[in-house]
């Protein structure tokens, strides 16, 4: 399943950490992060980040993790930023799914560009 989001006027880097956050209450633990900051050309005072994050679940044999959700998130506190979530739904449940989406509709919902 893949649930994608665009944010007006949201730090990437806020996003990033509330994802990160949000995913780990549900049980996750974190398997890698990467973000990194890239400055636009011609004009170095404004900035694009690039976020990645995986999750991992242990896997229901018990024998080891697996990958659940990996989340990918670009964007400019200026403009718009956007995530790609991208959810196993074997290894992490509908019900988990719902209230990672209920906590970032919270926080953010009031910055949430509705595409038609």
């Amino acid at each position: 399943m893949q649930i994608r989001k665009t944010y007006q006027g949201v730090n990437p880097e806020l996003l990033y950490d509330e994802i990160r956050d949000f995913t780990i209450k549900q049980g996750t633990v974190i398997d890698k992060a990467k973000l990194e900051t890239y400055p636009l050309p011609g004009n170095t005072s404004t900035f694009i980040s690039r976020g990645t994050l995986t999750f991992k679940v242990q896997s229901r044999s018990g024998k080891g993790e697996k990958e659940c959700l990996r989340a990918h998130i670009v964007g400019s506190a200026k403009g718009e930023t956007k995530v790609m979530l991208d959810v196993d739904e074997e290894l992490f449940s509908r019900e988990k799914i719902d209230a990672l989406q209920d906590d970032l509709n919270f926080i953010f919902g009031a910055y949430e560009v509705k595409r038609r």
